[in-house]
């Protein structure tokens, strides 16, 4: 055997499936095996590989035990010459397998290599070569100097900004989502050191490495795509403090004195500093927008009272200016909650949940104003005004926001579709096009780019791929889907380096499958074209059921005198209420059904299938459940909560 590939997976089915036809198709006459070490997906991924990949040796863990336990199941179950330790979200080469072996079987001094990685982007990839993080080396990165100077033969040593990411070199460190290791030099150092659970143990690996007297080599000469943030989010403060705690653990064990004691130091004052930053940083954009439109709503209305005051009232004393701005605020406050619940918050906002939203605040502010004593009424007109100030706000306010280049917060961004560009040949166009119909992706024009030369008369054509730079330009392209039927993985890559600098997306459509993959940037979480499950994990509609559930509670907390009494188990009764309120659990869902190819959803009180007369244990319960997911609309939850009465010895 010359090559044992091992992937560790957890929950990214979609990405590791291209994975591994990525691996299979580099492989060319060397002899491989493909070994995945499922950390207890809950995806489908297990099922998916044994329908698909039958040669692909699976162990699948009961619990996630991390990534270098999980790697070392699969380092002693390996028989291959080569270890390949690989990121589930990667692709590779037509000729990455073939070319890292030949180089290694050549330098023999290589202990272990990595390739020049790209993100889904087309953007180089600085961890593909890394210096040892020295306390003073980690300190330049810690604080920004090494981002501010990468070039720097001084402060740019973490990415080696100063070698040339063409040319292959001998570096300290290699990154762990692509480590092409010599398995007899694996023996003699050991296999991952299990203290790291996630991060580290490549930095700790690659030391181990160069101490026992090997080199370890950027190798330059192939390419992969990582689509950084599948297997984790880095831009989370979890990853913040277990990425740091890796490097405590690395000090510890490779320096000593007062060294270790500095570079202990040193990583618990970045902890803090950038835990600090990141929490001060998500708390700001989210509260920020909200808290200006409060102010400016605010604003709004009281200047038109002061206004109406003068010229209708004939009077600046008439209205009690305490009573009248504490009542301003609460409505612009009630407005502001009443847009945030119906959406109008979330990242590229639909207009009519904003235009909801401000309904069902004007109407909420009405039903307090009239349950107000006389005395604490100030003006019905104040109060119209308001809504109309309001609605006319929010409508410059968000159409502005596109044009000014914030449009995560623009509604405008939602309504202009996109237009996208499908490299591949007519069928394949037609295939793609089909997906993006059936999810109801919102495009304006779709047009087909040939991978070859090739004449077509298809009514969508739009060039050919030697031209998409100028046909991007002409078009307009948000996004390229590259068919990867037609287009070898190089190829791709090659596109998507190239064309890196325009401001479109990338996107991979493998051959005969129901979804479109690929990553934005290399901190966020890849995009997924999927008919699977698409309707339940709308985030439309978990926060409609969101809102149904704590709407439910209420009810449910007001009428606990009367009904506490028709059920069996009332202290039951009320624990589910507190449950549900915290987002513990949802009132209508799943039940106790597990199925690892259904999305994983909260518990809930009852068992959708329960209405129908199912028990989530029966053979029924699987297709109820699929069922529930694929086409679930709100009032399914509304219906089945009304008949929950029915079964009150359950709930």
């Amino acid at each position: 055997m010359d090559v044992s590939v091992i992937i560790v997976n957890y929950n990214v089915k979609f990405f590791l499936e291209q994975c591994i036809r990525s691996v299979y198709n580099s492989k060319g006459d060397i002899d491989i095996e493909v070994i995945v070490i499922d950390n207890h997906s809950v995806d489908g991924s297990v099922q998916m590989i044994r329908e698909k990949f039958p040669d692909v040796t699976v162990i699948e863990n009961k619990q996630n035990l991390g990534f270098s336990k999980a790697n070392n199941q699969g380092i002693k179950v390996a028989k291959g010459k080569y270890i390949l330790l690989l990121n589930p979200d990667t692709v590779l080469q037509e000729d990455t397998l073939v070319k890292c072996f030949e180089f290694m079987e050549q330098c023999v001094d290589a202990g272990a290599l990595g390739v020049k990685m790209f993100d889904g982007k087309g953007n180089f990839l600085p961890e593909s070569k890394r210096g040892l993080p020295t306390p003073m080396v980690a300190f330049y990165k810690i604080f920004g100097l090494s981002k501010l100077f990468p070039k720097s033969k001084i402060f740019g040593k973490y990415h080696l900004g100063y070698l040339d990411k063409g040319q292959n070199h001998a570096v300290d460190i290699l990154s762990g989502a692509f480590m092409f290791v010599r398995k007899e030099v694996m023996n003699k150092v050991g296999s991952l050191d299990e203290d790291y659970f996630m991060y580290g143990e490549d930095i700790d690996l690659s030391y181990k490495i160069k101490k026992a007297g090997y080199n370890n080599y950027y190798f330059a000469d192939t390419s992969i795509i990582h689509y950084k943030g599948e297997s984790t989010k880095k831009s989370s403060v979890n990853y913040v403090i277990v990425f740091y705690k890796a490097m405590v653990i690395f000090a510890d064990k490779h320096f000593s004195g007062a060294y270790a004691k500095f570079f202990r130091l040193l990583i618990y004052a970045a902890i803090y500093f950038r835990a600090f930053i990141s929490i001060f940083y998500r708390i700001l954009r989210r509260v920020i927008l909200p808290l200006v439109d409060i102010v400016v709503v605010s604003i709004m209305i009281f200047l038109f009272s002061i206004w109406y005051e003068r010229n209708y009232k004939l009077s600046e004393n008439y209205f009690d200016k305490k009573l009248l701005l504490t009542g301003i605020i609460i409505y612009a406050l009630i407005v502001v909650l009443s847009v945030f619940f119906n959406g109008g918050y979330e990242k590229h906002p639909k207009y009519k949940n904003i235009f909801q939203g401000l309904v069902m605040g004007f109407l909420a502010v009405l039903s307090v104003y009239a349950l107000l004593p006389e005395e604490m009424r100030f003006s019905r007109a104040i109060i119209l005004a308001g809504g109309g100030w309001s609605f006319l706000y929010y409508s410059i306010s968000r159409w502005l926001f596109y044009y000014m280049g914030l449009k995560n917060y623009s509604y405008l961004s939602v309504v202009l579709p996109k237009n996208i560009l499908i490299v591949g040949d007519e069928e394949e166009f037609e295939r793609v096009r089909q997906i993006l119909r059936d999810i109801s992706l919102s495009v304006n024009y779709m047009g087909l780019v040939k991978a070859n030369d090739s004449t077509s008369i298809h009514p969508n054509f739009s060039g050919y791929l030697m031209d998409i730079e100028e046909i991007v330009s002409l078009e307009k392209a948000d996004e390229i889907i590259f068919c990867s039927k037609q287009l070898s993985a190089k190829d791709i890559i090659y596109w998507m380096t190239k064309l890196s600098y325009l401001p479109v997306h990338y996107k991979m459509a493998p051959p005969n499958e129901l979804y479109i993959i690929g990553s934005n940037d290399i901190n966020s979480q890849g995009e997924l074209y999927s008919l699977e499950f698409k309707t339940i994990l709308f985030s439309e509609n978990k926060r409609k059921k969101r809102l149904i559930d704590l709407l439910f509670c209420l009810l449910c907390m007001a009428g606990s005198p009367i009904l506490i009494w028709i059920f069996k188990s009332k202290t039951q009764w009320l624990i589910n209420i507190i449950d549900v309120l915290i987002g513990k659990k949802t009132w209508i869902g799943l039940g106790r059904f597990r199925d690892e190819t259904l999305p994983k959803l909260k518990p809930s009180v009852v068992f959708i299938g329960k209405m129908n007369g199912y028990d989530e244990r029966s053979e029924k319960a699987r297709e109820l459940s699929y069922l529930y997911c694929k086409n679930y609309k709100p009032i399914t939850d509304i219906i089945a909560f009304i008949k929950l009465f029915k079964f009150t010895d359950n709930v």
